[in-house]
């Protein structure tokens, strides 16, 4: 057995449980060999996270870096952008692995970006090359960038989870399908045109910032966020969330089965007054493009006003606490289904649910990138981000360049 055996197996075993459980002992037994035979490889659990991440970037890089550098030589912007995403898309496509331990162990954990920037930049994968493409001709806004690779992710990770690739690796004709999706989205969004766009945003802003969230933040996420600033997410554990709450952690469970249930009743009751809001905000207007606005808009509000939810969000990510599968017919993630848009309308309802889940997908993304309760209500930058969001989801790529 070697190095590189235990490394492949890493990425297989683990990131079939989404990296919840890493235990070199559930390793081992899988290898069918003893612990020990491990640590002649690897020092310790970090040592060989380390490892799988110097072969992710050695393979990402490979995989990418002549479609960049013809990207950098296109003299057509389209065809660099096209080149970028597609490339991307490839590999992920390609390597379900490599996408679930690029999610969580490399962008979810507490690694500094700059960091995995040039750990690709000096394989020749420069990922700032999509901004420097784009710039030939125009300019965008950073929180764009955000949005093309979060647009990636959803619909990569969408598409490995409903065709289970663990068990079945994609045919190619499902790779370039795929591929043709994301680019699509990417470029044209939902393919409304810029006269069906042309609201106002300010109009629509006032309307919304009228209404008030009707109930009290849940006493357990606040507790969440004063222990996430005080200890950070990786240290904080629900024992301290509970010291927070004045409880011990046994009372903390105390009305429910397991920590697992605890959190997912909170969460739950949480989405429906979220759910609950946006429909409000909806409903002030009859025009389909404006309710699309309004229903992004009114989310913001709301945790704008409650960012101690958007802070335990990322908490439960960071630290892959389980709060089971989504019921597949939860109304929060239905929430834009019902808007009477046309690209909606003609499609079939696995897509609109796709759809609808794309655009709250992107819209937490946006939010939860602010880390602080200061950033998370700052009303300036949101405002502006939520627009250029709209633009994206409405128009795509087309919608936001200048």
């Amino acid at each position: 057995m070697t190095g590189n055996e235990i490394v492949d197996a890493a990425f297989r075993v683990w990131g079939r449980n989404f990296y919840r459980k890493t235990s070199l002992s559930q390793l081992a037994c899988a290898l069918k060999v003893s612990k020990p035979a491990l640590y002649r490889h690897f020092d310790n659990k970090q040592a060989l996270l380390s490892a799988m991440a110097e072969r992710f970037y050695d393979d990402f890089a490979n995989s990418v870096k002549a479609d960049f550098q013809h990207a950098l030589q296109a003299k057509d912007q389209n065809e660099g952008v096209s080149s970028i995403i597609k490339s991307i898309s490839v590999f992920f496509a390609r390597n379900v692995y490599a996408l679930v331990f690029s999610l969580i162990n490399l962008y979810d954990r507490n690694m500094d970006s700059k960091i995995i920037s040039s750990s690709l930049k000096a394989r020749g994968a420069d990922i700032g090359v999509l901004q420097q493409v784009i710039n030939k001709n125009h300019s965008v806004e950073p929180v764009v960038i955000k949005l093309i690779f979060t647009t990636l992710t959803f619909i990569m990770s969408h598409f490995h989870k409903t065709r289970k690739s663990f068990d079945n690796p994609p045919a190619e004709n499902e790779v370039n399908e795929i591929i043709t999706i994301i680019y699509n989205t990417i470029e044209c969004g939902l393919g409304l045109s810029s006269e069906k766009t042309s609201i106002d945003f300010k109009k629509l802003e006032k309307q919304v910032e009228k209404m008030t969230p009707n109930s009290e933040t849940e006493p357990f996420f606040k507790a969440v966020a004063e222990a996430v600033a005080e200890a950070g997410p990786w240290d904080v554990s629900m024992d301290m969330v509970a010291k927070k709450l004045g409880l011990s952690k046994s009372s903390l469970y105390g009305h429910f089965k397991n920590k697992k249930d605890m959190l997912r009743r909170l969460f739950v009751t949480e989405f429906k007054r979220i759910l609950e809001f946006a429909r409000l905000g909806i409903s002030l207007s009859s025009d389909s493009e404006e309710q699309l606005y309004l229903g992004l808009y009114s989310i913001t509000v709301y945790l704008r006003s409650r960012p101690e939810i958007l802070i335990a969000m990322g908490w439960i990510r960071t630290r892959k606490l389980d709060l089971g599968k989504p019921e597949k017919d939860m109304e929060f993630f239905r929430l834009f289904e019902d808007i009477d848009i046309e690209t909606l309308r003609n499609s079939a309802e696995d897509d609109r649910q796709r759809t609808s889940h794309w655009i709250l997908f992107l819209l937490i993304n946006i939010l939860g990138h602010h880390s602080g309760i200061e950033q998370i209500s700052a009303e300036k930058v949101q405002n502006n981000d939520v627009r250029v969001l709209y633009k994206f989801i409405t128009q795509g790529l087309e919608g936001v360049i200048r």
